[in-house]
């Protein structure tokens, strides 16, 4: 009867394993998938940001261009009164919104080392985890292994 018992156990315990395999592989081929196609995401998203990009500058330069033909086929006047200091103060602006732009993409670009410095920290959090988690695990089996056995012998 005995034998028969730990037979069972045995079964159960292999099908557990089996089961928690199968489970973990399930998982890691599931993640495998999502990541052969990050880079097709990655090089979509750029293409698009960058079709943005080519859109803004077409709409800026058609509008432009328009507002010029606009301006020469009533006769505007090419100098006009303080343009010398709206151009200057155009470019000051200019130049304070390309270095605020550069500012905030460094930071942006920061943010994003930090946090992928946060996932390399967290994965090595849940491996000290998971080993300090093994060794309570086998700690309390034998234990519980030992005082079987005890009480077993009496």
């Amino acid at each position: 009867m005995v034998d028969k018992t730990t037979k069972d156990e045995g079964v159960r315990t292999t099908e557990a394993r089996s089961i928690f395999e199968t489970m973990r592989d399930n998982y890691i081929r599931t993640v495998d998938e999502i990541a052969k196609v990050q880079p097709q995401y990655s090089q979509s998203i750029s293409n698009l940001q960058l079709d943005y990009i080519q859109t803004a500058k077409n709409m800026i330069q058609t509008a432009f261009s328009f507002q010029k033909q606009m301006a020469d086929s009533v006769n505007l006047p090419v100098n006009i009164p303080y343009g010398e200091l709206f151009a200057r103060q155009s470019n000051e602006i200019t130049n304070n919104a390309i270095r605020s732009v550069g500012i905030n993409n460094q930071l942006t670009i920061n943010a994003l080392d930090a946090a992928r410095e946060n996932l390399k920290i967290y994965n090595r959090t849940i491996d000290a985890v998971t080993d300090f988690s093994t060794n309570v695990g086998k700690a309390w089996t034998s234990f519980f292994a030992q005082q079987q056995a005890q009480f077993a012998r009496q």
